[in-house]
């Protein structure tokens, strides 16, 4: 599919992206570096570790982009009772939005009461966007969509699609998802987002939010196509996503 065929003239692509800090040797200039970017841009969100939390509220403080911190991230295989430490913590320090890592361990051996309960309790912390994390390349088709239902009904208000630390989204989940999801909750696709054609596509599929590094690459790679020009690039190493 090119990008000439892509319905994309209403999108505004830097408010549905959540601009992503999620490597492990981030530094506080890097951070920095993310919260102007993400104000300069307009990006949804930056999206960070919780230990660097408090420093993307102080530097966004009444600025547009919300501060989203991960919990039980990448693996989320922590108890339940840390994960809502966790939560609790990052709310504290002034994080508006959480993406909390599922437990897929719980998920493939169906304990989903177990998985309900984990998602409820954060959920019930008042936050009115929490975020419930897969690993769609780990998972059945059917344990995706079991997923989408258990994480509706416990409050959740998107689905991402990936931590970024393995495999990324695709246009096939994002649709499944969203099969399921409908408009009842939001999909995040997240993982290998570097160029603009894909994220054009994976915003056509369902996707209402994107997680990505590249997040200002996007937006040059956006402007040299309105202005008429190729605007695919050989795509840059990233961290994650």
């Amino acid at each position: 599919m090119s990008l000439s065929s892509l319905d994309i003239s209403d999108i505004d692509l830097a408010a549905l992206i959540d601009h992503s800090l999620l490597t492990p040797i981030a530094t506080d200039q890097q951070v920095a570096q993310w919260c102007a970017e993400a104000e300069r841009f307009g990006f949804a969100t930056v999206c960070l570790f919780p230990s660097h939390v408090a420093q993307a509220v102080e530097l966004l403080h009444g600025k547009r982009p919300k501060v989203c911190a991960v919990i039980g991230f990448p693996a989320g295989a922590t108890t339940a009772a840390v994960k809502l430490y966790e939560a609790q913590e990052a709310i504290e320090a002034g994080a508006t939005e959480l993406d909390v890592m599922v437990n897929l361990g719980w998920l493939k051996a169906g304990k989903t009461d177990a998985m309900h309960r984990e998602l409820a309790d954060i959920c019930d912390l008042g936050l009115p966007t929490v975020k419930a994390v897969l690993e769609t390349h780990l998972l059945s088709d059917a344990e995706k969509q079991l997923a989408v239902e258990v994480c509706m009904d416990a409050g959740i208000g998107l689905i991402k699609t990936n931590t970024g630390w393995g495999g990324g989204a695709t246009v096939a989940d994002v649709q499944l998802l969203k099969s399921v999801a409908k408009d009842r909750i939001g999909i995040k696709a997240a993982g290998g987002i570097h160029t603009v054609k894909r994220a054009y596509e994976l915003i056509l599929a369902g996707a209402t939010r994107l997680g990505t590094s590249s997040g200002v690459n996007l937006l040059r790679q956006r402007d040299t196509l309105e202005a008429g020009a190729d605007p695919e690039a050989p795509e840059e190493s990233e961290e994650t996503t």
